[in-house]
């Protein structure tokens, strides 16, 4: 079978920002290639473009894409195949690191728990109901009845009044912003983005064929709302996506002020905001939340909230929805026709028994999570002191600071000591955030002390193979700081 393609426009969005003055031109450009295959953005098996349509896009001369290949290739990131060209592939672990047993692998590269507890008892329940429903087609474009009815008093009782047919269900929160995305987004728009933020998100607002562009989000200060502003002024995009409750990665939450702002910014300029809240519910301090970005709104089309199931309950639960106008919801329905019939019946079915009492499944969440986040702090301050660990008030990672610029060649160490987990470049847009990495707080506290364990040992055989050098990056991410 024939190796899928990297198209050349796609690659070259990616490789967006990969020059450098640090170091030669096919040293860097081999430096962001490495990353883009390391992090899954592209991914292992795809064929890459050839040298010389690459060189065409990046207006470089061929010999520096030709020694950035061989360099890959070198080091096994690149396979040379008859009539395939260059195909992308994760290289073998060198001999003399430990071999991960697949009993041993700690899987961080998502943020996923298991499933909450009453979750088979709720799905009992669910096929006790199921009957009614068989003498149906099993079709519900916007969802079952009963499901938004609650899903709307959830909102109204957040202080945010809503009408069942202004929810519209969908098959998990991924679902619902790739639906929004081709719904309002046309090939060519501009669309803003939190950087760093949600890189699946990236991919769909991508897919429909959006034209990103970054809004700052540092952990201590915030969003960077006077840039944001300056942004929309500028460039007039057609759409924002945020996560204003517990931001991944960095687990900030948007002041009050800042959700002003922000919402005062998008209705002056007839922008729409596609606010992702599958994490709100989940705050870890005792303190009272601001209310949603969607409530100040003075129109009810400006915002689109999107929750999920897959956080609070189980993410093999696949139930998402979208709070918006009912205009919106018909069009969601028109648009969901060319993909979809509806979410899974069942699955509904359950979710809706789930929130008949959902406070204690809650409350279960948010207590695993802050034991995890709280392991990871010990850890952290045992076996990485100079690592510096985000504010993390909720949701499910946390954002933290490394001493030096060395995120994805650490990544690479520990994937050979059985650790996957997502090097900080994956949340930007440009190949930045080498001194951060995400750590999920969703798994179990033993879990995440081995993991800093993995990322201490990573970080040592870093250093004793030169990857730090003066402060910059070398080898496993080519001098990018």
């Amino acid at each position: 079978m024939s190796p899928w393609r990297v198209g050349k426009t796609h690659l070259l969005e990616l490789l967006s920002g990969w020059e450098t003055t640090d170091g030669t031109a096919y040293s860097a450009l081999a430096a962001r290639i490495r990353l883009l295959i390391v992090d899954g953005r592209i991914t292992p098996g795809a064929r890459l473009p050839s040298e010389r349509d690459l060189a065409a896009g990046l207006a470089v001369s061929r010999t520096t894409v030709n020694s950035a290949y061989s360099s890959l290739r070198a080091e096994g990131y690149l396979e040379s195949r008859q009539g395939s060209g260059s195909v992308a592939q994760i290289p073998g672990r060198p001999p003399e690191l430990p071999v991960a047993r697949p009993g041993d692998i700690i899987d961080l590269s998502r943020a996923t728990c298991t499933a909450a507890p009453g979750t088979h008892s709720a799905a009992v329940r669910a096929l006790d109901r199921l009957p009614p429903r068989l003498r149906t087609d099993g079709y519900e474009l916007a969802g079952l009845p009963e499901l938004r009815v609650k899903l709307a008093e959830r909102y109204t009782r957040a202080g945010l009044p809503t009408s069942p047919d202004q929810i519209f269900v969908t098959s998990g929160s991924q679902s619902a912003i790739s639906l929004s995305a081709r719904t309002f987004i046309a090939p060519g728009d501009r669309v803003v983005v939190e950087s760093p933020g949600y890189p699946h998100a990236f991919n769909a607002l991508r897919g429909a064929g959006g034209r990103l562009l970054p809004f700052r989000v540092d952990a201590d200060v915030g969003w960077d709302v006077d840039g944001f502003e300056l942004t929309v002024r500028r460039s007039l995009p057609t759409l924002a996506f945020l996560m204003p409750d517990f931001h991944n990665p960095t687990s900030r939450s948007m002041t009050v002020e800042e959700r002003h702002r922000v919402v005062a910014t998008a209705e002056a300029h007839g922008i729409m905001l596609v606010s992702d809240e599958a994490t709100a519910e989940l705050a870890l301090e005792q303190e009272d939340p601001a209310p949603p970005i969607a409530s100040f709104a003075k129109r009810p089309g400006t915002v689109l909230t999107i929750g999920s199931a897959s956080k609070t309950v189980w993410g093999g639960l696949r139930v998402g929805w979208i709070r918006t106008s009912v205009e919106n919801v018909d069009r969601l329905i028109a648009a969901r026709l060319a993909n979809d019939l509806g979410a899974a019946v069942i699955d509904q079915l359950v979710f809706a028994e789930l929130l008949e009492d959902f406070d204690p499944i809650l409350e279960y969440r948010r207590d695993a999570l802050r034991d995890s986040r709280d392991a990871l702090e010990r850890a952290l301050r045992v076996h990485l002191p100079s690592w510096r660990m985000s504010p993390t008030r909720g949701g499910i990672a946390s954002w933290v600071h490394i001493a030096e610029p060395v995120s994805s060649a650490i990544t690479i160490a520990a994937r050979a000591r059985g650790l996957l987990i997502g090097a900080g470049p994956w949340f930007g847009l440009d190949g930045e955030f080498e001194q951060f990495i995400r750590v999920p707080i969703s798994a179990r506290p033993e879990a995440i002390e081995r993991a800093v364990e993995i990322l201490a040992d990573a970080l040592n055989d870093v250093h004793l193979r030169g990857h730090v050098e003066e402060g910059s990056l070398v080898g496993a991410a080519g001098g990018l700081t």
